[in-house]
């Protein structure tokens, strides 16, 4: 058939169409670039935060404190904690300072050290207790143990010990959320280890692209395992990153629990109202070793010493005792109620069954295990006569 006058053949339209993506981008602008900004820690924000609010972030930081220091410092060391155990000791800010920000439909994608998300999203301190001692009545019904837990109805995302695994799947969830319409966001708390990952790259590329609801949280503790982080990656900041996807880097005191709220609020915000993610970079340190079992002898003694000085609880302590707003009668009944049910919730824990061997392999397969029903293959006459001609050689 004839082309219509005036109408282009094929072969152009093809040359035309290579031509035009094969054509030279326009230069990002000066405007256009996206750098990596610092929220300064300090108390230039007080009056900032609501004094409920405050108060607030006080009381959960000590409350997942307590709870950590009775799995790790008891539980464990009287054997009663099996495999891993892993504590986020002098990180609490950064946890319950980004939570405090969320609303309730928001959902968070934990890592290990976010014991805090659990805690101030409802998880009952029994059910955490259990999970971490294997009992049956737990979500895993023990077949895992510490934080490998979560509660779709509270918004917690279950997570595997590939930290950065959950990258691209927040972006997931915030993606839904944007196709759906709903005002909702997702968060990702992830080590700075995680970010030499490559789906660390390929999920915040996806979320850039598509202006996604999503944050993503980096809690750089300095180490990752036994590695410090000047061995992990050739920049200085974790933030620095954030513009090779167009999207804003936050850095902020992690261990300014009311600096993190802040700085959550405003980028939990942007991504609600259509802004796409953001990169917060939450400095801190690890003060412990990367498990109860790692004794964090490969870390200078000094850094534990100038990180103790900056220990979250203690900084908002005396800055609420600064503004008048607690005393030591207001810290005491607080230290009072909290070891109270911390207590109170391990023993009931303790008293809980242990799972019964028969039950092993439910949940783990969508039918009971059979060897015929996972490897039918194996029941071919053909794979019998392999299998008996090697047993006779």
């Amino acid at each position: 058939m004839s082309p219509k006058p005036g109408a282009t053949k094929p072969a152009a339209r093809n040359t035309a169409a290579r031509a035009k993506a094969q054509a030279p981008r326009p230069a990002v602008t000066k405007e256009e670039k996206v750098s990596a900004t610092t929220t300064t820690a300090g108390d230039a924000h007080a009056g900032s935060v609501p004094k409920d609010v405050s108060l607030k972030l006080f009381r959960f930081m000590k409350l997942t404190r307590e709870t950590e220091d009775r799995i790790e410092r008891k539980l464990y060391r009287q054997g009663k904690i099996v495999g891993g155990c892993y504590v986020g000791r002098g990180q609490e800010g950064i946890t319950i300072g980004c939570v405090a920000a969320l609303q309730e439909k928001d959902v968070i994608f934990p890592s290990h050290r976010d014991m805090g998300a659990f805690i101030m999203r409802g998880m009952p301190l029994v059910t955490i207790f259990a999970q971490y001692l294997g009992r049956a009545d737990t979500p895993t019904r023990g077949k895992d143990g510490n934080a490998h837990l979560g509660d779709v109805s509270l918004g917690l995302i279950n997570y595997v010990s590939h930290l950065a695994d959950n990258v691209p799947i927040a972006a997931g969830a915030a993606l839904a959320f944007k196709h759906r319409g709903e005002p909702r966001i997702s968060i990702n708390f992830l080590g700075e280890g995680s970010t030499s990952r490559g789906d660390f790259y390929e999920g915040l590329n996806f979320a850039a692209i598509h202006k996604l609801p999503v944050v993503y949280i980096v809690n750089n503790n300095q180490w990752a395992y036994a590695t410090p982080v000047e061995r992990q990656m050739p920049v200085k900041n974790v933030a620095d990153r954030a513009p090779a996807f167009n999207i804003p880097g936050v850095i902020v005191d992690g261990n300014d629990v009311e600096a993190v709220y802040l700085a959550a609020m405003e980028a939990f915000e942007r991504a609600r109202s259509g802004g796409g993610p953001t990169l917060i970079e939450c400095k801190t340190f690890r003060m412990t070793g990367h498990s109860a079992h790692d004794d964090a002898g490969y870390v200078p003694k000094e850094q534990f010493e100038i990180w103790a000085k900056k220990d979250p609880i203690i900084r908002m302590e005396r800055r609420l005792r600064e503004r008048g707003w607690i005393d030591d009668k207001y810290v005491g009944d607080m230290d009072g109620e909290i070891k109270k049910s911390v207590e109170e919730a391990a023993e009931i824990a303790l008293g809980m069954p242990l799972p019964d061997g028969s039950e092993t392999l439910n949940g783990v397969f969508t039918t009971p295990y059979r060897v015929k029903d996972v490897f039918p293959w194996r029941q071919t006459e053909e794979y019998k006569s392999i299998v008996i001609k090697k047993e006779k050689a």
